[in-house]
C-alpha cells in the first residue's frame, strides 16, 4: 500500500496504507487467504509463505530493495509465522455467518448492519479511482452478510450537515479559510485510523440525491448540525453547472466532477447552541429550514437530526 501511493507522488488516493486494497486486489485475483483457511494451521503456514513472496516479488519490482526496506515490508517467513499465529486465535470464532444471520431473521430477532465508509468511496458508484476497495452500499450489505436485498426493512443513510473529504479527489463544495478551519475544529473533522485531518465543504445536496437512489434510502439521520451553530449563513449546494449546461444529475466520471461548478442556496444561521433540542419545535427556525430542504432536495424524510455527540443528542422524528 505504501509503495503504490509513494509511486503515485501527487495523484495519490489517500488511502489509510492498512493493506486492505492490497488484500482486496488479491481477492480479485482469487489468490487471497479467506478466514476460512485460518481453522487449517498446517496449510496456513506455507499458504501465507507463499503469499508473503508472492508479494515481496512485486514489491521489489515496484520500489527496489531500499524502498522496500523503508516500507517495512517483513520476510516471507516472518509474515507467515505471524498469519498461524493470528489463525489460531480466530479459529474457535469462525462460523457459518450466513445461515447464522437467516436463522435470526427467521426468529424475528432485530439486526442491525452497519456500513463503513460512504456512498462515494464506493468501488463502483464513487469518484473513482478516489474510492475504496469495497462497496460502502446498502448493496454492499447484502453482499457482505448474506441477506437477500428483500430482508432489510429500513436503509437509513447518515449524513452531515455538512461535507467532507478525507484524501486526494474532486470535491465541488470544498471550503477554506476561516470557515473551514471553525468546521474542522468544531466538528473534530480528522480521519478516525490516520489523523489526518478531513477536507470540508458544504452540505451537497446533488450528491445526497443519488446516495438515495444508489442506496433504496427510506430516510436520513442528518447528523452534526450543531457545528454550524454562530455562523452567519450556512449555504446548500442544489445543482451543478458543467460550464453553461446544467446538470440533470450527480456526474459519472471525476473528470467532469472535478469541474463542475455548484450552485448554493444560502440559508441565514442560526446563534445556537442546539445540544439541548430533542423535538424539532426545539430547533430554532433556520436550522428547520435547512433540514426541510434536505428533504425537498433528497426526497426522503430526515427522521433523526444530531444535535451533539453524545448518544441521547437527538431529534427523533415519527
Amino acid at each position: 500500500d505504501a509503495l503504490t501511493e509513494r509511486r503515485l507522488g501527487d495523484a495519490r488516493i489517500g488511502t489509510t496504507l492498512k493493506g486492505i486494497g492490497p488484500a482486496y486486489a488479491d481477492k480479485a485475483r482469487r489468490v487471497g487467504l479467506r478466514a476460512g483457511d485460518a481453522r487449517d494451521a498446517r496449510a496456513l503456514t506455507p499458504a501465507g509463505r507463499d503469499a508473503a513472496a508472492r508479494e515481496a516479488a512485486v514489491q521489489a519490482a515496484s520500489g527496489g530493495a531500499a524502498l522496500v526496506e523503508e516500507c517495512g515490508v517483513a520476510a516471507a517467513d516472518a509474515v507467515a509465522a505471524t498469519w498461524a499465529g493470528l489463525g489460531a486465535r480466530l479459529a474457535p470464532m469462525l462460523c457459518d455467518t450466513v445461515a447464522w444471520l437467516h436463522d435470526a431473521h427467521g426468529a424475528g430477532r432485530r439486526i442491525l448492519l452497519e456500513g463503513a465508509q460512504a456512498t462515494f468511496l464506493d468501488l463502483d458508484h464513487g469518484t473513482y479511482p478516489y474510492v475504496t476497495s469495497s462497496s460502502p452500499t446498502s448493496g454492499g450489505a447484502s453482499v457482505g452478510s448474506g441477506l437477500g436485498p428483500r430482508t432489510f426493512e429500513r436503509i437509513v443513510g447518515i449524513a452531515k450537515a455538512y461535507t467532507t473529504r478525507v484524501g486526494g479527489g474532486p470535491f465541488p463544495t470544498e471550503v477554506h479559510g476561516e470557515v473551514a478551519d471553525r468546521i474542522v475544529e468544531v466538528g473534530h473533522e480528522f480521519g478516525t485510523v490516520t489523523g489526518r485531518r478531513r477536507r470540508p465543504g458544504w452540505l451537497d445536496l446533488v450528491m445526497l440525491r443519488h446516495a438515495v437512489r444508489v442506496n433504496s434510502l427510506t430516510e436520513i439521520a442528518l447528523t452534526k448540525i450543531d457545528v454550524l451553530d454562530g455562523l452567519a449563513s450556512v449555504k446548500a449546494c442544489v445543482g451543478y453547472r458543467d460550464g453553461s449546461d446544467a446538470l440533470a444529475a450527480f456526474p459519472d466520471d471525476a473528470a467532469t466532477l472535478a469541474r463542475v461548478t455548484p450552485e448554493y442556496v444560502e440559508l441565514p444561521g442560526w446563534a445556537g447552541p442546539l445540544r439541548g433540542a430533542r423535538r424539532m419545535a426545539d430547533l430554532p427556525r433556520e436550522a428547520r429550514a435547512l433540514v426541510e430542504l434536505v428533504e425537498v432536495h433528497a426526497g426522503v424524510p430526515v427522521t433523526v437530526v444530531g444535535v451533539g455527540p453524545g448518544r441521547d443528542e437527538v431529534v427523533l422524528r415519527p
